[in-house]
């Protein structure tokens, strides 16, 4: 994964990296452990094969190390969990120093973590992974009239299923929060199908002096009126902010293209 991919949002994390220190063995870098300091949330990762790294039974207790994460987080918050395995550790497992990191996405920044200091994280396109895209390129690349690379790759929601139409995004501005914060990085879908009534939609704004300020996030939502001969027309559009302390955009149908609809954060 491209780790020259600087998140953009303000939010901070704090991770630690957990080694495995057994006898007559080298000690060896197995997990990372990502807390969000305000939400007192956490994410672990560890390795998932540790028959080359230690004898059976050691291999047994450490196989069983982030589901037990898992549990206790879940149980007594992300900050429990980590003074607690500050102040138990064994000499046969460390724990590094807490550092801080910028994060757009916990779990993005915790699969970079990890293949910085464990070990590479497999990407599988649009099985595990869907590629990360600037918003111009979503509405230009994701087109027929050009083609880009995806910027990186970053993983899916667990349980969700993939599709070649699915792209993440950052979402820049204060004008959906609280749903959508400012810097946070977003699931969408190409092209979505059906009426767009309601939904919270990327859009390519046509005539904006601005090449940064083409491309935004609205819920969309209009009214037609009956224009005979079973024909509608609209009457109006709008593009809404969720956010209370900006505007709404009345914009006509040859003012902008939809690009995709939002689908969620991505944590």
């Amino acid at each position: 994964m491209p780790a020259s991919i600087v998140p953009i949002a303000s939010r901070q994390g704090v991770y630690v990296v957990l080694e495995a220190a057994l006898p007559l063995r080298q000690s060896v870098p197995v997990g990372v452990v990502l807390v969000d300091p305000e939400q007192n949330r956490g994410w672990v990762r560890f390795r998932e094969e540790f028959a080359g790294l230690a004898d059976p039974d050691d291999a047994e207790v450490l196989e069983r190390l982030e589901e037990d994460a898992r549990q206790k987080i879940a149980e007594y918050g992300a900050e429990e969990y980590l003074r607690s395995l500050e102040d138990s550790l064994s000499h046969v497992l460390r724990i590094g120093e807490r550092q801080t990191v910028a994060v757009d996405a916990f779990s993005r920044v915790l699969d970079r973590l990890f293949g910085e200091h464990v070990e590479p994280v497999a990407v599988r396109p649009f099985q595990t992974h869907v590629p990360l895209f600037s918003l111009r390129a979503a509405a230009g690349d994701l087109g027929e009239e050009m083609e880009s690379q995806a910027e990186d790759w970053v993983r899916a929601p667990e349980g969700m299923r993939l599709s070649p139409d699915l792209f993440v995004a950052h979402v820049v501005g204060r004008s959906m929060e609280p749903r959508i914060p400012h810097g946070s990085l977003n699931l969408f879908r190409l092209h979505p199908a059906g009426s767009r009534q309601g939904k919270i939609l990327l859009i390519q704004r046509f005539g904006s002096v601005d090449e940064t300020a083409r491309y935004t996030v609205k819920r969309y939502t209009s009214r037609k009126v009956y224009s005979g001969e079973d024909q509608w027309q609209h009457e109006q559009i709008r593009l809404e902010p969720l956010n209370p302390e900006f505007s709404p955009w009345e914009v006509g149908p040859e003012d902008f293209a939809v690009v995709a609809e939002w689908l969620r954060v991505i944590e």
